[in-house]
Formats: C-alpha cells, sequence, structure tokens
C-alpha cells in the first residue's frame, strides 16, 4: 500500500514535468500548489480513555501535549486545451501512511490488516473535467464532496483556529472526496454543482462521528453497491458576501463488503441517509465572518446499531458503537484587522486577525429505544489571533475551552499553528 501510493505520487509528479517539457506552448498549463499546515498543542485534560465513563476519577490528571502535521497536499494539475482539463490533489495526513484491510478467503474467511505508522496519504482528487460553458462543465473522476462548509472550503486560510472547524470535522467526512460524476457551472451571481457518487457505508457510522467515517473504505477499492446524491448551490448576489446550501441523500445500508443482501432478515433495512447544510462567508476590506448550520438523519439507527455490534465479525474493520437517528453542527467565527489601525504599518499586504469562534455540535442523538451518551454534546469556544505577513502564509494561537455536561470535566486547550496555501506558478 505504502509503496504504491508513493509510486503514484512520483509517477504523476514526472508526468507533470515531462508533459510540461513537451507540451510548452502556452504558459499557464501546468499547475502547481498545495497547502500545509503544522499545529501544536497542549491539552489541559485527561486522555484517559475513561475520562467520560469515570470522570471524577481523571479530573486531576496531568495535562497532555500533542504535535502534528494535520495536512500536507499536493496540488498538480494541466490545461489540455479545447476545454479538457485535469487536477490531481494527494494529500499527506499527520506524517504517516495508510493501511489496508483485506478478507482472506483461502483463510477461513479471515480479515488481514497491515498498519506501518499511524496517518494517511490520500488522493483526494482525481478527475478530469470538459468545458462546455461556464453555466456547464462535466468532471468526472474522484471529487470533492462541497457539502457543508468546511469541505467546500477546507483550506487551513478560510478558517481562523488552528484546527478544522471542529463541529463539521466531527459529523461530516473532511474532507469528504469521492468517485463519481459532478455537473457545475455559474451564472451571473449563483453556482450550482450536482454530483452521483458512491454511497456512505452505514457499518463505518459510529457514535462520536456520526457518519465521517461512511465516506471512506479500508480497502483497496471503494463499495458501491449503493449510490449517493449531493448537490450545493452558492448565491453571490450581495457584494463580499457568500450564501450557501448543500445537501447529500443516499441509502447506506447494503453497501458493504462482501455484499450482505443475503441476509434477508435486514433486506428491507435501507438506512436512508439525510444532510441539510447552510454556510456562508462574508469577506470584508477589514472584518469576516463565516458561519455554518448543519443537521444529519438517518433512518434505521438503532437496527444498524444493532446489527453492526451482534452480526459483524470481531475483526471486521467496522465501527461497532452505536450510531445516533440524527447529528448536528452549528458554528461562527469572526475576525477583524488590527493592523490598519495604525498607519504606521506601510505594508498593506499584511493582516492581523483577532478572531473569536463559538460552536455547538453533537454527533450522537439518539432515537427513543437508544441509550443516550451526554457527553457527545459540547460547545465551544476559541480565541486567538492569525498574522499574515504575506497572503499565503498564515501564523495562528488560540485558546479553546469546550463545555461538556455537568457530569464531566471541560476541555481546554492552546494551541499554536502556521499553515500556508497557494500556487507556485502563478
Amino acid at each position: 500500500m505504502k509503496r504504491s501510493v508513493f509510486t503514484l505520487l512520483l509517477s504523476l509528479a514526472a508526468s507533470a514535468v515531462l508533459t510540461a517539457q513537451v507540451m510548452p506552448a502556452q504558459s499557464g498549463r501546468l499547475t502547481v500548489g498545495g497547502y500545509g499546515e503544522v499545529a501544536l498543542t497542549r491539552n489541559f485534560y485527561s486522555d484517559n480513555v475513561y475520562r467520560y465513563s469515570h470522570p471524577a476519577d481523571y479530573k486531576n490528571d496531568p495535562s497532555h501535549g500533542r504535535f502534528d502535521i494535520p495536512h500536507a497536499v499536493i496540488y498538480l494539475g494541466y490545461d489540455f486545451g479545447k476545454g479538457w482539463t485535469m487536477q490531481t490533489e494527494i494529500e499527506f495526513e499527520h506524517t504517516g501512511t495508510g493501511s489496508a484491510v483485506e478478507k482472506e478467503f483461502t483463510e477461513a474467511g479471515e480479515w488481514e490488516t497491515e498498519i506501518e505508522k499511524g496517518g494517511e496519504v490520500e488522493l483526494e482528487q482525481f478527475w478530469i473535467q470538459k468545458s462546455f460553458a461556464p453555466q456547464f462543465n462535466v468532471r468526472f473522476g474522484h471529487i470533492v464532496v462541497p457539502v457543508g462548509g468546511l469541505n467546500n472550503a477546507h483550506e487551513p486560510l478560510n478558517f481562523f483556529t488552528v484546527y478544522r472547524p471542529e463541529g463539521e470535522y466531527t459529523i461530516l467526512p473532511s474532507t469528504w472526496h469521492d468517485t463519481g460524476i459532478s455537473l457545475w457551472g455559474r451564472a451571473g451571481d449563483w453556482r450550482y454543482e450536482a454530483l452521483v457518487i458512491a454511497g456512505l457505508d452505514a457499518f463505518m457510522f459510529d457514535r462520536d462521528h456520526f457518519v465521517k467515517n461512511g465516506a471512506g473504505s479500508p480497502y483497496e477499492f471503494k463499495v458501491a453497491n449503493q449510490l449517493g446524491f449531493a448537490a450545493r448551490i452558492d448565491n453571490h448576489s450581495v457584494e463580499n458576501l457568500r450564501l450557501s446550501l448543500s445537501g447529500f441523500y443516499g441509502r447506506s445500508m447494503h453497501n458493504s463488503y462482501p455484499n450482505d443482501m443475503w441476509n434477508t432478515r435486514y433486506a428491507d433495512i435501507k438506512g436512508h441517509t439525510l444532510i441539510g447544510a447552510f454556510d456562508f462567508a462574508y469577506t470584508g476590506k477589514y472584518l469576516i465572518v463565516r458561519g455554518n448550520a448543519d443537521y444529519g438523519y438517518l433512518s434505521d439507527a438503532s437496527t444498524i446499531s444493532t446489527v453492526k455490534r451482534n452480526l459483524t465479525s470481531n475483526n471486521a474493520p467496522y465501527k461497532k458503537t452505536p450510531v445516533g437517528q440524527s447529528a448536528m453542527a452549528a458554528g461562527m467565527e469572526a475576525g477583524y484587522d488590527l493592523l490598519h489601525l495604525f498607519a504606521r504599518v506601510k505594508d498593506r499586504e499584511q493582516k492581523l486577525y483577532l478572531f473569536g469562534r463559538y460552536e455547538y455540535y453533537d454527533p450522537y442523538m439518539p432515537a427513543a429505544d437508544q441509550p443516550d451518551y451526554p457527553y457527545t454534546d459540547k460547545h465551544r469556544i476559541a480565541v486567538g489571533f492569525n498574522w499574515l505577513p504575506v497572503p499565503q502564509i498564515a501564523v495562528k494561537a488560540e485558546y479553546s475551552h469546550r463545555f461538556l455536561p455537568s457530569q464531566y470535566n471541560n476541555e481546554p486547550s492552546i494551541s499554536l499553528g502556521i499553515a500556508y496555501m497557494g500556487f507556485f506558478n502563478r
């Protein structure tokens, strides 16, 4: 797995360079870019796995630190002419490599997993596009699914916090990417996108993340026994303001491997999955405000939780914790550039945003016959600053505090980070 991914990366890079050498006629046909983040955090709460089931026992535990490179991404794109373009996005998460799971039919159907290091290397985008007009474009391949504000703008200079906004990042796949077909276009102040992709897998849903893991695959292919349908529409009628609606629908049950439709007892369980999201962004000269509200619903959640717990093999790569009937996340952040207040600052490209963020999220809202886990209900605030010495780089610092129900311990932390995003040949 590791070798094949790095071979793919080197092949893409070599092909892009060779293409640029063989076909240099038009300037700007090759696009190279990317983004990356470094994050340093001290968490002033326990990291014990039982801190929610026995909170009093871990109230006075020492703090713990985590240093990470959450994402490092390379973009490679090319314009072939006549409306044909391609785009790739290769992402290294947490500096690591991925793992693969296989079901060995020659060994009594055992599940085998090989893990070399935590983290992932993923091909998040690989699509070929034909543009017929600004109002109508077709993409085919591996595509970012722009449901929610974070998936639509997941690069680190599109949010103030050191890490990605926690609510959406908890309940939705992020970055949500899948293989399928996308139709999109822009007319006047409106932009639309409609996608047909591989469906989500209900066996990968869980208590602490709702459907977040359902878009991934532990195999060397993506199961597509069921299809998913996503859409997004953006409006730019008001200057500096974008208003957006997005959503997803698909059946998530019986989208596993091997195909579980043989189990006639649960053949009628569909696992209808619906997600609706609203997000906005105001980008003024000195003030930036962003916000989101997301709601997800899963039918048959109680039955799916039972099937996951009782009918899947103990070593199968599925989530055993129950999944709730619904989940939600809502948040808002605002940042104000302080540097423009000082007349002596001559470099007007520099920015120093003082920001605040508030969010509420709950990845597990149970059906009436499901147990409750109150600790999943969280409020979070973050305050800090973003210094942009140049438009492509941000130095970030924040203090954050998660507020849990009264029977649990709150979770404060401080974080420092630095991030970049941009294109290198523009």
